[in-house]
């Protein structure tokens, strides 16, 4: 293994000074000693400037054409330009790796795997600026390029949820949250998912199709109040998602949540005419919970109420639990509790009608994705963000999730 290592290395160092020495005999960049700059003014020639470059063969040093212009007081390199050499010293090539490395993993293990994998040496730092500089831009393009797609399939499913991932501390200062004292370690990472589930299990049932699941999310608002006269960030995220995918030319929309109010407050807004389903492990488990905590977690009645309620909720008998709770109101403020969210969310959970009309009733897939998407890179021990620095790589991981990466550099190089 080290022979063949050393092997690449050399054979690699090989390919870099060749591409450097043809790079450097073209001078078809020299365009005279006056050029037109951006601005609409005329630049000067300076002569010629040298540069070194992290390109996928290793470094390279390049001498380039370098013209000023005094009306705006800036310099450029047209050679610069011409093979998307425009920002740092990474070339086009190293900044997708850098990308695609740094969506998945800690930017430390980006530094390994670039040095282990490509023999490509950046480092760890510059590795951090150039990913969240990629996020940030993935994020304009994804509010600016939004296609029309028509619906893939007859039913289609949208997710929301919501993840908390711990913050530096400038960006929770004042901001109320769940510690013992009252202050605020995280902020709220807002999901939607969107998947189609024509396929089905040994059962029957239907399951999320294989590769079917685009993500999109951010740390923004999702408050929706009525008087407001514009969406909330979140809102136009979802809505934009909803038409890049095609969801919102789907005949039928099914939208499935947890028993969070902003999930369906933004569910009516946007989509009044959509299927609304409360996730079936979330049902089960709001019920299971309160019969443990009433009855006891050790107990073994509490076990079987739990039980007991847990089959209520399969059949969609939901008065039956919320009788059954109804007794212990005086003692237990946790029934009270959970007798609104069953009241409030009866519709939600009919899930033998549900079942009936083919549809999912628990995917699992926001659930999933909150871990996929977001806990797995932005959840590690040690980590702390700051919101510009989140949102850039959740926006760099779910483009490359969502499999709209290629589309992405596409539209780069061609502008």
């Amino acid at each position: 293994m080290e022979l063949e290592s050393s092997m690449r290395a050399a054979a690699l160092k090989v390919a870099g000074k060749l591409l450097e020495a043809k790079l450097n005999e073209d001078t078809s960049d020299y365009h005279g000693q006056a050029y037109r700059c951006s601005c609409g003014g005329t630049a000067v020639y300076r002569g010629r400037r040298a540069k070194t470059f992290v390109t996928v063969v290793g470094e390279i040093t390049l001498e380039r054409a370098y013209y000023y212009c005094h009306e705006c007081g800036n310099g450029f390199y047209p050679r610069d330009k011409e093979l998307g050499l425009t920002l740092g010293f990474l070339s086009p090539g190293v900044e997708k790796m850098v990308g695609a490395s740094a969506a998945m993993v800690s930017f430390e293990e980006s530094h390994k795997l670039l040095q282990e994998l490509a023999n490509v040496e950046v480092e760890t730092k510059e590795i951090e600026r150039t990913a969240e500089s990629l996020g940030k831009d993935i994020a304009e393009d994804e509010c600016s390029y939004v296609p029309v797609r028509e619906a893939v399939q007859k039913t289609m499913y949208l997710g929301l949820d919501g993840t908390g991932i711990p913050m530096r501390h400038e960006a929770v200062e004042g901001r109320v949250g769940k510690q013992p004292d009252g202050t605020a370690k995280t902020r709220e990472v807002k999901l939607v998912c969107v998947w189609t589930a024509e396929s089905k299990d040994k059962e029957g049932n239907p399951i999320r199709d294989k590769g079917s699941v685009s993500y999109n999310a951010a740390i923004e608002s999702a408050a929706y109040v009525e008087k407001d006269e514009s969406p909330s960030e979140f809102a136009l995220r979802v809505e934009r998602e909803a038409r890049r995918t095609g969801f919102e030319n789907a005949p039928r929309q099914v939208i499935i949540g947890d028993g969070a109010k902003w999930i369906w407050a933004l569910a009516y807004e946007l989509f009044p005419h959509g299927i609304q389903i409360v996730d079936l492990y979330h049902a089960l488990e709001t019920v299971s919970t309160v019969a443990k905590k009433i009855f006891g977690v050790e107990s073994e009645l509490g076990e079987q109420k739990a039980q007991s309620w847990r089959a209520l909720i399969e059949r969609g008998a939901i008065d039956e639990i919320i009788e059954a709770l109804t007794s212990f109101e005086e003692k237990h403020p946790e029934a009270t509790t959970c007798i609104h969210y069953l009241e409030t969310n009866r519709d939600r959970m009919r899930y033998p009608l549900f079942r009936r009309l083919g549809l999912c009733v628990s995917s699992g897939v926001e659930e999933a994705g909150c871990k996929v998407a977001i806990g797995t890179r932005l959840k590690r021990a040690g980590m702390h963000w700051t919101v510009e620095g989140a949102n850039a790589i959740i926006a760099l991981r779910c483009n490359r999730l969502s499999r709209r990466d290629e589309e992405y550099w596409a539209r780069r190089n061609a502008a």
